[in-house]
């Protein structure tokens, strides 16, 4: 075990000699939430709506009026009759353009059915799908009113309609950010653990002071669990800022249990580390460490973990390839800690996985090390 510390000791004091590393180390992940957190956003409100009202009627100003005070929608153009529509989605100007028809009053008062149209830019198709399920949604809520209003005034009464009260829960703005940022968290963690690993340990190949450590009499063991423990360390403090962050600055509050959340991250973090000392068994440089920590840990945390893709829609062989990626289980966790307030108790199978995952890497490592020392 002194061997062991001692190992631990000098990874720490060779960090607080050089701290920019150390500031890198604890200040990165803090800013990688920042740029992230206010970057990523799903968010779709206040969309550039141009109307071109051919009646300008009563009715059609309570159907304009219905998208823009929804706050989903901000009027920025009045194209009149004839005027080339495609010209405000070419430049820019509008996002979508509400058509009303001449005749659309007219047609309302007689019973008939009156005509809209909603012409969207689907460049960004994403987006133009979001601003369509609002726009069918305020259409529908106007149907009903105008409905409602017609019957009224024939002395025919209310129509009988199924009162829809959706109630959303862990998320009741549907607020993207909450769903997130715990992503980042687990996006961060990986690339931030991975990568000080795997470089410290380089570092020392290309120093040359990793032979007096082979040298030395250490175990693999005690080696891994020395170069690893001060990261260790390191990472739950980063940890611990960044959740500080995301709650002064996004509203991101822990609903469930902190102890349940700590020992996931440091299961989550353990197996991190122990593939950052897998990756320096294989790079003899620092840029070739830092290459192949960043593809084969930030592109799968990124894209293949469930942060902003969802598993279900990828092709088969990627959903396969997915259970591999330890930032799948740990996001599980992590949301239903965080948003939903559960503990470990739902999670048995993620917090398999992710062992299975830490001890996988480790004895990998190990073997590894122990083959260069023989």
């Amino acid at each position: 075990m002194r061997k062991t510390w001692a190992v631990a000791l000098k990874e720490i004091r060779q960090a607080m000699r050089d701290p920019l590393s150390l500031t890198m180390l604890l200040g990165v992940p803090t800013f990688m939430l920042l740029l992230y957190g206010y970057a990523l956003n799903f968010d779709v409100r206040h969309v550039a709506l141009a109307v071109q009202d051919l009646d300008r009627s009563a009715a059609s100003r309570r159907l304009v009026a219905s998208f823009v005070n929804s706050t989903y929608f901000d009027q920025t153009a009045t194209p009149a009759a004839g005027e080339d529509l495609e010209r405000y989605l070419q430049s820019g100007l509008a996002k979508a353009i509400l058509v009303i028809p001449a005749d659309f009053s007219a047609e309302v008062a007689r019973g008939d059915r009156a005509q809209v149209q909603l012409i969207l830019d689907g460049s960004d198709a994403n987006t133009a799908t979001t601003v369509l399920g609002y726009a069918s949604a305020l259409v529908a809520d106007a149907n009903v009113t105008m409905l409602e209003s017609s019957l009224r005034a024939a002395n025919l009464g209310a129509p009988p309609v199924i009162d829809y009260q959706p109630r959303v829960w862990y998320n009741p703005e549907l607020r993207s950010t909450h769903f997130l940022v715990p992503g980042l968290i687990g996006f961060i963690l990986m690339l931030t653990a991975v990568l000080s690993t795997a470089l410290s340990v380089v570092r020392e190949k290309e120093r040359g002071t990793m032979e007096q450590l082979r040298v030395a009499p250490l175990r693999p063991a005690q080696l891994i669990v020395g170069k690893s423990l001060p990261f260790l360390i390191i990472s739950l403090m980063a940890t611990v800022m960044i959740l500080v962050a995301a709650r002064l600055l996004f509203g991101v509050v822990i609903m469930g249990p902190h102890l349940h959340l700590f020992f996931a991250t440091l299961l989550y973090l353990i197996g991190a580390l122990g593939f950052g000392l897998l990756i320096s068994t294989l790079a003899n440089t620092q840029a070739w460490a830092f290459q192949v920590g960043i593809t084969t840990s930030m592109l799968p945390a990124l894209l293949l973990s469930g942060f902003i893709f969802p598993i279900a829609g990828m092709p088969r062989v990627l959903q396969w390839i997915t259970y591999a990626v330890p930032a799948r289980y740990y996001l599980v966790v992590l949301r239903g800690i965080i948003l939903k307030g559960a503990g470990l108790a739902p999670f048995g199978t993620q917090m398999m996985f992710l062992g299975i995952y830490a001890i996988i890497v480790l004895t990998i490592a190990s073997v590894r090390l122990s083959r260069r020392e023989a």
